[in-house]
């Protein structure tokens, strides 16, 4: 897998599922919009009510036309919306089956811990992603012990692992789908692991502080040393030294909490050296 993977999962009009999303957007702003007349009979409000709260989940699905009306039923009533602040925790290790993660909007961080305390990112969440192995519980023989952290205040729609294991069990569309999950998280962690087997430090360092940049639309990033090397999977000290070079070499400026990209081109070409 290239360098540019992450770059291209970045951009919001690239892919099919985005399109999805966009066309279900903008059914739930309309149910909302008449929600709010004056004028609508309690009747057409229940029903606007209900419209609201089903496409509240089929965002997340693409297969959700392809579900029966009780199994979109059940799978609507026994969601819960979940509010956590950034730095908040909402699954940590094997044991804890936590269920269904829909992201409504916001960013999680999905992070493995070593014994010795390191840590190292596996992968992230956004608007309208799925966490598949925060009920690892649904899938017989896998276990993770699997940290859920928010990087930034989020708004999830959880659903309890023995709801959806349930319909999975009785749609095929909704398991297919979910191997489909199952099978890009794989290919995100493997990738990873090539990373850290193969890949020089400082291109990955070079390639991380890209991919930050772009999700915070700044060259200004305010994220510690410490952050960065949980991220990477590496020793506070080890990052230390990499940005220093970088900023003898131009790519960077540094000061207390902040990493200030100021040679985009010195660090694509080095991520791509």
């Amino acid at each position: 897998m290239s360098a540019e993977v992450p770059q291209k999962r970045l951009t919001p009009t690239a892919s099919p599922r985005n399109a999805f999303h966009n066309r279900q957007n903008r059914r739930l702003r309309n149910a909302f919009r008449r929600l709010r007349r004056p004028s609508v009979p309690a009747g057409q409000a229940a029903g606007y009510i209900k419209e609201v709260l089903t496409i509240d989940l089929s965002v997340f699905f693409p297969i959700w036309a392809k579900l029966t009306p009780a199994q979109q039923a059940e799978l609507t009533a026994a969601a819960t919306e979940v509010s956590l602040q950034k730095g908040a925790m909402r699954h940590g290790g094997s044991g804890d089956c936590t269920g269904l993660l829909l992201v409504a909007c916001g960013r999680l961080r999905a992070y493995i811990l070593s014994e010795e305390g390191r840590e190292i990112t596996l992968y992230r969440l956004f608007d309208r992603d799925i966490c598949l192995f925060s009920a690892s519980c649904i899938m017989h023989s896998i276990q993770f012990a699997l940290t859920i952290e928010a990087e930034k205040d989020t708004q999830l729609q959880v659903i309890p692992a023995e709801v959806y294991r349930r319909i999975m069990e009785e749609s095929a569309p909704l398991s297919n789908y979910t191997n489909e999950i199952m099978a890009s998280r794989f290919s995100e962690v493997m990738w990873l692991m090539e990373q850290v087997l193969w890949k020089r430090f400082d291109r990955r360092l070079a390639e991380f502080l890209l991919e930050e940049s772009a999700l915070e639309e700044t060259p200004s990033l305010r994220i510690t040393h410490e952050a960065i090397a949980n991220h990477l999977g590496t020793a506070r000290e080890v990052v230390t030294r990499m940005l220093r070079y970088f900023q003898t070499e131009g790519m960077v400026r540094l000061a207390r909490g902040v990493v200030e990209l100021t040679d985009r081109e010195k660090l694509r070409a080095l991520q791509n050296a």
